[in-house]
């Protein structure tokens, strides 16, 4: 019988299911049974020790022996979705839906599109009321699947931003100037032409304003607020075709449907002279010290030497349609003349010279808008009209077209800032509105809106703080758009007499 039993221990060493008894301990029994005060029934049952190991030390085993069925239970409960879900995937929730958000969405939407168009202003000053008024709701989805999150305490948000949006410190913020959207102040200019090709409006450095009223020329000092009628024309039908005041500020030129231009001293209020030589009318003029140069419908450009009798200097046939628009750069180097044929020509100080230096044809349609750089002298701007509604840049030292930005609108007139570098544009048809752009980037800064008619021209203060435009609704509206801080114009003012005080001692 004995091999029986040599057969029923190996079944019994082979046999998974039944415990083992003759093993050797386990690492865990062997460090519990050396443990002082513990018990040997502790070999016999395993689970107990585990349990109070467990609970008492931190330290896990190797191998855990036994999983209790509550923990497997509590992770199987973790893993198995709730059933008390709060909507379907695809089925929206009542709860959560904003039907009537939706609707007001909609509606408005609707009203806009079939509206006039907004400037840029005031539509960033309806964004801003709506995030104050409603705050993120207008943001927020209008078709909710799933439950609202619950809600932030008051104050909780701001603090928040204030936290986040704070300037870090070393850093330098550039601070965004103040702009005022209404006029300082407006004064009627009656039976002022609305015709585009004319040249109505300038201002003195002796801070006189000079405006053309139909047959008449009308002055507004600034400084008191009087108003004097200098001259006015003696035919029916005859009208005051353009001005420009000489750099001192003393005299006026004027340009008549005569085909002649005057010179007048406005401190005697007296006409100096008459001088001839065009067969049409005079629409644009311009100044370089002694020099005064006229152009006309007929194309041609007269340069005048006010000085002597023999006034004549040259002239020089510029285009072959009207020359609507005729400026000096400010150190009297270059002439940039704009004409109804859409050429733009740059003439040197020659006045001898019979072509010009450089053509430009990349206008669409009459060139009358031109700018001079104050601080750049061979960076010049010119706008086209109502065919083109562009704005170029032009360095008139290598004849390059440095920029060019569609304006969606005929442009009438263009002004430098003296003191930013920006740049202002009056328009037409849609918004009559006066805009200005950064320079060089040429982005837009600002619109002011209120004329009812096309903004035919435009003229800065003598201290360049002040622009007056004049429109086709026969009012002059002055605009403080380029008001400089006290505080900074007194540092600049400062560093220029330091600069000159400078430079003579170097020349001694």
């Amino acid at each position: 019988m004995a091999h029986f039993g040599f057969e029923n221990d190996i079944s019994a060493a082979m046999r998974i299911d039944k415990s083992m008894t003759k093993v050797p301990l386990m690492r865990w029994e062997r460090k519990l049974a050396e443990r002082p005060g513990s018990s040997g029934s502790s070999k016999n049952s395993p689970s107990k020790p585990l349990q109070q190991q467990n609970s008492v030390h931190s330290r896990t085993p190797g191998r855990t022996p036994f999983k209790s069925s509550k923990g497997l239970g509590e992770q199987n409960k973790t893993l198995t979705p709730s059933s008390a879900a709060t909507g379907d995937r695809f089925i929206p929730n009542r709860n959560t839906t904003q039907v009537d958000l939706g609707h007001f969405l909609v509606t408005n939407r609707s009203a806009s599109t079939n509206g006039e168009p907004i400037s840029p202003t005031k539509e960033h000053f309806q964004k801003t009321m709506n995030e104050n008024l409603n705050g993120q709701k207008f943001e927020s989805k209008i078709m909710g699947y799933h439950q609202r999150p619950p809600e932030l305490p008051e104050g909780a948000g701001s603090q928040l931003k204030v936290l986040y949006s704070m300037a870090t410190p070393g850093t330098n913020t550039k601070s965004l100037r103040h702009i005022p959207q209404a006029p300082e102040r407006i004064l009627d200019a009656p039976e002022i032409l609305d015709d585009y090709y004319l040249n109505l409006l300038d201002w003195s450095s002796q801070n006189v304003l000079a405006v053309c009223l139909g047959a008449s020329v009308y002055l507004w000092h600034a400084t008191s607020g009087e108003i004097q009628q200098l001259m006015e024309m003696e035919g029916n039908d005859e009208y005051v075709s353009s001005i420009s005041w000489m750099n001192e500020g003393n005299h006026l030129a004027v340009g008549t449907s005569t085909t002649e231009v005057q010179l007048w001293d406005v401190t005697k209020m007296k006409k100096l002279r008459s001088m001839g030589g065009h067969s049409a009318r005079v629409g644009s003029l311009s100044w370089s010290a002694h020099i005064l140069s006229s152009g006309s419908r007929s194309g041609y450009i007269h340069h005048h030497d006010v000085r002597v009798a023999d006034h004549l200097v040259s002239s020089i046939c510029a285009h072959s349609q009207e020359v609507c628009g005729l400026k000096w750069s400010p150190d009297g180097k270059i002439l940039a003349s704009g004409g109804n044929d859409n050429a733009l020509h740059v003439w040197s100080s020659d006045l001898g010279q019979q072509s010009a230096v450089y053509s430009f044809n990349q206008h669409q349609a009459a060139v009358k808008a031109l700018a001079w750089c104050p601080r750049q002298h061979s960076l010049l701007a010119s706008g086209g009209g109502t065919a083109d509604r562009c704005i170029r840049l032009w360095n008139v030292n290598t004849g390059t077209c440095l920029t060019s930005v569609d304006t969606n609108s005929q442009v009438c007139a263009l002004l430098w800032s003296k003191d930013y570098k920006e740049l202002i544009s009056s328009h037409g048809f849609a918004l009559n509105q006066l805009t200005i752009w950064s320079h060089p980037s040429m982005t837009k800064v600002t619109e002011l809106t209120g004329h009812t008619s096309r903004v035919l021209h435009m003229a800065m203060s003598p201290d360049g703080s002040t622009v007056v435009s004049a429109a086709a609704d026969e009012t002059l509206r002055l605009w403080k758009c380029f008001a400089v801080d006290p505080q900074k114009k007194a540092q600049k003012s400062v560093a220029q007499l330091e600069t000159g005080i400078m430079r003579k001692m170097c020349i001694r």
